[in-house]
Parts: C-alpha cells; sequence; structure tokens
C-alpha cells in the first residue's frame, strides 16, 4: 500500500479486457493507478477509473509516452487462436515494448505466459512459437521480470469452466477425451491477480510454472462438476485420437468452444503443475 499522501503508483496493463484483467483491477486498482492498453472498453475499468487508452498492441505504439510514469508492465495480450499472419504483429509489438522498457531501468515486467507443451506444438502452433519467442526476448532483457506461466485460470464469466457446466446442464452428458487419467491444476484468476500483485515486490528475476490448489484427475474434476450440478456423471467417451479430429472438425467451423491444440495439450498431462507458494493466505 502507499503511505499516507504518498504518490499511488502507475501500473501499465497491456492486454487486459478479459477474464485475468479485470481480475488484476479488482486487485490491483485501491492503491495503482491504471493505464490500460487494449482495442475495446470494458466496463469494470470504466468503473474503478482506469485509464483506458484504445492501443493495437501489435501496430504502432508511441511507447515512451505510453510509458511515462510507469513503475510496472503486465502484460497479458495474446490471442487463443490463430496463424502465424495473426501472432507475428502482436509478437514484434511487443518486442518493441520490451526494448521501450528497457530505457525505464526501474521499470518491472510481468509476463503472462503458458506452461510447457508437448514439442511438436512448442515448434509448431503459431499461438506457441511466437509466445516462446516474446518469453526469450524477455529473458534476454535488462528488465527485472517474472514470467508467469499458470495452469488453466477460471473466474466469472470464463471460456472453459464455466462453459463446460453450461454444457453438462443442458445435455446431461460431456465429452471424455480418452481415459481422463491426465491431470489439471484449476487456477482462480483472483489468486493470479494476487500473485502477480505478490511478484511485483519480489527483486529480480524469475520464471515460474505453477497451477492452483489441488491437482485433478480429469475424470475426477468432471465427476465432481456433474455433482456440483446434481446430476449423474454421463460421458460421450471419445478415443484421443477421435478427440483431437472432432475438435480440429470444431475449430474449422468457426467454433471457439475447443481448439485442437487444447486437447492434445491437455492429454499430454502438462497441465497440472504445482501450486503457486508465497500468498499470505490460501488459493481458492
Amino acid at each position: 500500500m502507499t503511505g499516507t499522501g504518498a504518490p499511488q503508483r502507475l501500473l501499465l496493463l497491456g492486454g487486459g479486457g478479459g477474464l485475468v484483467g479485470r481480475a488484476i483491477v479488482r486487485e490491483f486498482s485501491p492503491d495503482w493507478k491504471i493505464r490500460s492498453l487494449h482495442r475495446h472498453p470494458v466496463e469494470a475499468e470504466r468503473a474503478a477509473g482506469v485509464e483506458w487508452v484504445p492501443t493495437d498492441l501489435g501496430g504502432r505504439v508511441d511507447w515512451p509516452e505510453r510509458l511515462e510514469g510507469v513503475d510496472l508492465v503486465i502484460n497479458l495480450a495474446w490471442y487463443r487462436y490463430g496463424s502465424a499472419r495473426r501472432f507475428r504483429p502482436l509478437a514484434e509489438g511487443l518486442r518493441r515494448c520490451l526494448r521501450a522498457c528497457e530505457a525505464r531501468p526501474q521499470l518491472r515486467f510481468l509476463h503472462i505466459s503458458v506452461p510447457d507443451a508437448p514439442p511438436a506444438l512448442e515448434t509448431g502452433l503459431p499461438y506457441l512459437a511466437y509466445k516462446r519467442e516474446v518469453d526469450r526476448e524477455l529473458r534476454e532483457s535488462s528488465l527485472d521480470y517474472t514470467i508467469v506461466r499458470p495452469s488453466m485460470l477460471f473466474g466469472p464469466r470464463d471460456r472453459l469452466l464455466t462453459v463446460m457446466l453450461r454444457l453438462m446442464r443442458r445435455y446431461g452428458r460431456f465429452p471424455l477425451f480418452g481415459e481422463g487419467d491426465y491431470h489439471l491444476s484449476p487456477l482462480a484468476a483472483a489468486d493470479l491477480a494476487a500473485i502477480l500483485r505478490r511478484e511485483a515486490a519480489v527483486p529480480g528475476s524469475r520464471n515460474l510454472i505453477f497451477g492452483g490448489p489441488t491437482r485433478w484427475r480429469y475424470r475426477d474434476l468432471l465427476d465432481r462438476m456433474f455433482a456440483a450440478l446434481g446430476r449423474p456423471a454421463r460421458y460421450i467417451r471419445l478415443s484421443p485420437r477421435m478427440s483431437v479430429a472432432v475438435a480440429r472438425i470444431l475449430q474449422d467451423m468457426g467454433s471457439q468452444l475447443i481448439y485442437a491444440y487444447e486437447v492434445e495439450w491437455l492429454l499430454s498431462d502438462r497441465l497440472g503443475p504445482p501450486p503457486y507458494l508465497g500468498l499470505d493466505r490460501p488459493l481458492q
């Protein structure tokens, strides 16, 4: 917290229009000024007194002006799916941001990335290949930074657990990819925001992979979700190969429900990392 009469510190938030951005605004706005760069207005930011600057982070940005007075940068900007043509400009824009940040040695940089994925996805999927380029550029910079690599996130109006519950309630069944023996460590977006606040005060540079408080076997998590709805667990069983094929058909039809790479990642059993340690309260 800032002391009485002390000037508020300034947070520059990049790409904060979604679930995690809303959580960060709730966490930081009581005692930080926030300047938020993204394309479309968000009511929660307006209500919290956030300075919203309409910005395409992959376009031409006057970074010296945007960074004026900034103490902390948190970058959330990324897309969930797309071709190299979509990701390349954003990656280039973030590299320009990093170079501009290096001219402000007192500044700290927090960057949201993702856990390790199967090697074929790491190198062959634009979502990951360009993400890793930005990660690497930050590691090689002169900045004090934390690269935060959380597992699956959940919260109000999220695009995964909330949607899964809605489908279970509506249809009474849910697809089960393979045997469901792989793991997930879901993390609340509010917990991630609290973790970012703590990491903002930690000196030096770190690269962290973590999840929420419980490492669930996927089948057990689905069973628990059905139970929360008061329904028996009933599944449409798909082989791993068929699971990926169905997801690919959905994405090719323009659906944003689930993407083939997300199913491959889930099946690889790499999304159940241990919990973050260091908060002064339990994870949700």
